[in-house]
């Protein structure tokens, strides 16, 4: 297992130095001049543009502006600063990532609840009244857009029933968090119930489940050991990329509720061509891809006794 984890932890040098290069130079060679940008409609004269973007580095080839980026990434855990106003891009993510972190926890909490709980019913159930409700409903889920469940849910919830408030406030609180969440998690909620349901279905035909219930074991632990078990390695590998997914896919859902998190911060970098900003945005959810990755790898052998890791 050890040697397994150094192996994995190699591979992920190579596949963060391609990754964030790659976004880096997407980002970097976008239309537009993030330092013109700065001085609006007023005009500037060359040698003040020039200076500026000797200051900042952009000036510098490509290859070059990576290279110093990752440098300080590495040695001193240095992001770098915004162009607009030169604040440090560390402190602009940690005040973001904690209320993503908040609202990606809560919406996985609700998909892999709701979602595996829908997916159990429907497969002990196949072909049944309840396997064609959680089938009907998980459909109707993935059909509606989020940005539209995300007003549905604000209008009936805050609008018509008062229950809620329209818009998250500043304090962030955990129980204004809870409808952004809903929204969050709804599609991922849909597909796990169905990929939950498909592999318990599907193992429940299988030779070791007739051989289980042939040895009389109680059928809370044929169900809850034997059936979960191998019937959870799909979902816990959609559960696992779809963290990063969570944390970095939430523009819409912050913008409806007024989230101040990655989300809009993304949004944000992109219209005003925070390109430093942005590349510390992705960076920090690269790794979260790959950590992730990793823990589901693992995780793996712990459900299912015969994968073995040299």
């Amino acid at each position: 297992m050890g040697r397994y984890v150094a192996r994995r932890l190699l591979q992920m040098i190579p596949v963060f130095l391609g990754t964030t290069f790659l976004i880096f130079f997407m980002v970097y060679s976008l239309p537009g001049d993030p330092v013109l940008g700065l001085f609006g409609d007023k005009g500037v004269d060359p040698a003040t543009l020039a200076a500026k973007r000797k200051e900042l580095g952009l000036d510098l080839p490509i290859w070059q502006q990576y290279w110093n980026y990752m440098t300080n990434i590495i040695l001193h855990f240095d992001f770098g600063n915004q162009i607009r106003n030169g604040r440090p891009v560390t402190e602009v993510l940690g005040d973001a990532f904690p209320i993503t972190l908040q609202l990606a926890a809560l919406a996985f909490a609700f998909e892999l609840i709701f979602g595996i709980g829908l997916g159990v019913i429907a497969g002990l159930k196949a072909g049944r009244l309840a396997d064609n409700a959680v089938l009907i409903f998980t459909l109707l889920i993935i059909s509606i857009p989020v940005f539209v469940l995300g007003f549905i849910i604000k209008m009936v919830f805050a609008f018509e029933l008062g229950w809620m408030a329209p818009n998250v406030s500043n304090e962030q609180k955990w129980s204004e968090l809870i409808a952004p969440a809903i929204v969050l998690g709804g599609l991922s909620l849909a597909y796990v119930a169905r990929l939950t349901r498909t592999s318990m279905a599907e193992n429940l035909r299988a030779d070791y489940m007739r051989t289980a219930i042939a040895k009389g074991l109680p059928k809370r632990r044929v169900i809850g050991v034997h059936l979960m078990r191998n019937s959870m390695i799909p979902v816990v590998t959609f559960l696992g990329t779809d963290i990063g997914a969570l944390m970095g896919g939430a523009v819409v859902t912050e913008g409806i509720f007024n989230v101040k998190g990655v989300g809009g911060l993304i949004y944000e970098s992109i219209t005003r061509r925070e390109g430093t900003t942005l590349v510390g945005l992705v960076t920090i959810l690269v790794l979260v891809y790959l950590a992730t990755s990793l823990l589901i790898d693992l995780l793996y052998a712990v459900l299912d006794p015969r994968i073995r890791y040299a």
